[in-house]
């Protein structure tokens, strides 16, 4: 029963945090039986709503995060969160870090926190992410915090897969370019300028501001929040501009639209993963060897064989 999907997915739907650990290291891990949960899962999800809080290392995410969860519990909603670290194998390295900065939740069983990192399947953390999101949403966590670790690629496309996606900025961050470069400008629903009480905070403000200006925003405009996430100043204001942002999605069908959109991208990823694997599995074998050999002989050029290879897969 301990590895059985339908077992599992049976005991996360009634809230067994056991069964939701081990359903998220499922769906981390791929493979039949995290097909077969997701399967199971789907159709007790889509009430729950994704915050994504992204930005540079170091600018205090995990203390946001942290005070997020304790506004949230003041209104006693339960709240479940996903710590993404693309780089660490394991839960160490700074996740670990970042799991015992919020230790104060640990005891609540309204918060639900779990590190992610890719365990080396195809597909990596962007098929596993909404499949550990789906899990939380099925177990009845109506607000999903998905933390990631930097600004790379990856975590830019996870974090920015949210319902509403808030990027972390410190005064002093750096120029409009590296914000555009790391693509922040194009995913950010609310920016936070957090650790507030340093020096620079205007400049950072006016910065983000005229990059706002010339984004051309058309219908939401970010709001940019300043906080001391250590001391719990601004939370009150950021958890209001998150439920703004939810408010004006709902209003008018955005958020529905978003979330369409954001199924057609993880239908189109999974469809790319199936075929890659499948094309690996031709690259290989006798028969691969033998179209090898021929163009080796050059009695095939490479597209030919290519497209043999292809008219199998």
């Amino acid at each position: 029963m301990a590895r059985d999907p339908d077992a599992l997915v049976a005991r996360a739907l009634a809230g067994d945090r056991g069964a939701i650990a081990k359903l998220i290291s499922m769906v981390e891990t791929g493979g039949a039986d995290a097909t077969r949960a997701g399967a199971a899962l789907y159709p007790h999800t889509g009430r729950g709503y994704t915050v994504g809080l992204t930005g540079a290392p170091g600018a205090g995410k995990s203390s946001l995060t942290d005070a997020l969860i304790g506004r949230i519990r003041r209104d006693d909603i339960e709240v479940g969160v996903l710590a993404i670290d693309p780089t660490s194998p394991f839960s160490g390295g700074a996740i670990l870090g970042d799991r015992v900065r919020m230790q104060d939740h640990a005891t609540d069983p309204g918060v639900y926190i779990r590190s992610m990192a890719t365990r080396g399947h195809l597909g990596g953390l962007a098929l596993a992410t909404p499949r550990a999101v789906r899990v939380l949403d099925a177990a009845g966590k109506p607000w999903i915090i998905i933390e990631t670790v930097g600004v790379g690629q990856v975590e830019v496309e996870i974090a920015g897969a949210a319902d509403t996606t808030v990027v972390v900025v410190n005064p002093g961050w750096g120029d409009g370019v590296q914000a555009n470069k790391a693509g922040l400008m194009e995913i950010a629903d609310v920016f936070v300028v957090n650790k507030a009480d340093r020096d620079g905070v205007a400049e950072t403000i006016r910065d983000l501001e005229m990059m706002l200006d010339l984004s051309g925003y058309t219908d939401w405009r970010p709001n940019i929040v300043q906080t001391v996430a250590t001391r719990g100043e601004g939370i009150d204001e950021l958890w209001d501009v998150i439920n703004e942002h939810r408010t004006f999605q709902e209003a008018d069908g955005r958020l529905d639209g978003r979330r369409a959109e954001r199924l057609r991208n993880e239908l189109r990823a999974i469809v790319v993963t199936r075929l890659e694997e499948q094309a690996g599995e031709a690259c290989s074998g006798e028969r691969f060897e033998a179209l090898l050999d021929s163009v080796a002989r050059r009695e095939l050029d490479p597209h030919t064989a290519a497209a043999e290879l292809l008219r199998e897969v």
